[in-house]
């Protein structure tokens, strides 16, 4: 079976994938080559951290840091800003709309994304943001 951790890595790229399907959604992808017309987000596997431990019943709680990685190009239409600005703004709405993605964790929330521009030669400029998804969950055995 499946570890707790490992679920909701990928409930949490599910969400995202779900949030923006026109995106191309990876998880801890080495280094991107290029960023896709509809954009590209990674999700990486983060800091579970230590966790509060309850003695009855025995019970990890994590608070996992999960980073999220979401790079844009403009479109004809809107800049690169507004299309990470939107695609942010999907991402925040389906945590918002799944607080505990299906039951899997207590609580999830996201952080607030530092952005920054992507400048490689021979390519348009894009956009790049980090933000994180911040999942609250509890487990039994801290390797399951």
């Amino acid at each position: 079976m499946t570890s707790k951790r490992e679920q909701v890595l990928d409930a949490v790229k599910a969400l995202v994938a779900a949030a923006l399907p026109d995106a191309d959604v990876k998880r801890n992808l080495a280094k991107a080559d290029r960023i896709p017309p509809g954009g590209l987000i990674i999700v990486r596997d983060g800091d579970a951290g230590e966790p509060e431990v309850m003695l009855s019943p025995l019970t990890y709680i994590y608070t996992h840091r999960i980073p999220i990685e979401v790079a844009a190009y403009d479109t004809s239409s809107k800049t690169r800003e507004q299309v990470l600005d939107e695609m942010l703004g999907a991402i925040g709405a389906a945590v918002t709309g799944d607080r505990t993605l299906g039951g899997l964790c207590d609580f999830i929330e996201t952080e607030a994304a530092a952005t920054d521009d992507v400048e490689t030669a021979g390519a348009r400029p894009g956009r790049w943001a980090d933000a994180a998804i911040v999942a609250v969950y509890a487990t039994t055995d801290p390797l399951n």
